[in-house]
């Protein structure tokens, strides 16, 4: 393997969608987050929207943004990719990950996103398809390949870890990683040469 220097790194904002009490989000984080540390091109940047705490009501445009939010800003600026890490709830994704996404408009644009979803027998794909569309609208690239996690209880092993040795998902990552990996690459060489306006 080609030696990673510092500079080549990319830095990956890896958000937690769900803000729900008892909620499965931050353990598939957590594993997500564990997988892809041990490439030693990123650099990970955990963002949980339940720690955050942003305001669900949104300001006006000449308003200042609430401390929360200005907050959050340089941490999203300064990634080079994202992954959103989703629940499925009645066919979508959680209204708190709505808003965060609305806070923010040239944090997205020109980078990539995948998503890691979970859910009932959809695997979370429902949602993750109407987040597709939200970050489109947003000039973000949306990375073909993702994870879903569908009945992601029954991947516990006996012990009670999660997931269980062997479990589908440990393959879909990989490939998700693979491309978000090139995708950042050359969308931030890209920013780089020409900056992206609109």
């Amino acid at each position: 393997m080609a030696e990673t220097h510092e500079g080549d790194r990319l830095r990956v904002a890896v958000i937690v969608g769900s803000t729900r009490r008892g909620r499965f989000g931050p353990t598939v984080a957590a594993w997500f987050v564990a997988r892809a540390r041990r490439r030693a091109d990123l650099e990970i940047d955990l963002i949980d929207l339940a720690e955050v705490a942003l305001p669900g009501t949104l300001t006006d445009e000449d308003e200042a943004p609430p401390a929360p939010v200005a907050a959050l800003a340089p941490r999203l600026a300064d990634a080079d990719a994202f992954v959103v890490v989703t629940p499925e709830y009645n066919r979508s994704f959680p209204a708190p990950l709505k808003s965060a996404i609305d806070w923010f408009y040239p944090e997205w644009r020109a980078k990539p996103v995948a998503f890691v979803s979970y859910g009932n027998d959809s695997g979370g794909l429902l949602a993750a398809a109407q987040l597709r569309e939200v970050f489109t609208e947003l000039h973000a690239v949306v990375i073909r390949d993702g994870v879903a996690l569908p009945r992601y209880w029954e991947q516990f092993a006996a012990d009670g870890n999660w997931p269980r040795a062997g479990a589908p998902c440990d393959t879909a990552v990989k490939t998700t990683l693979d491309q978000l990996i090139w995708w950042a690459h050359a969308l931030r060489e890209a920013r780089a040469k020409r900056p992206y306006t609109i």
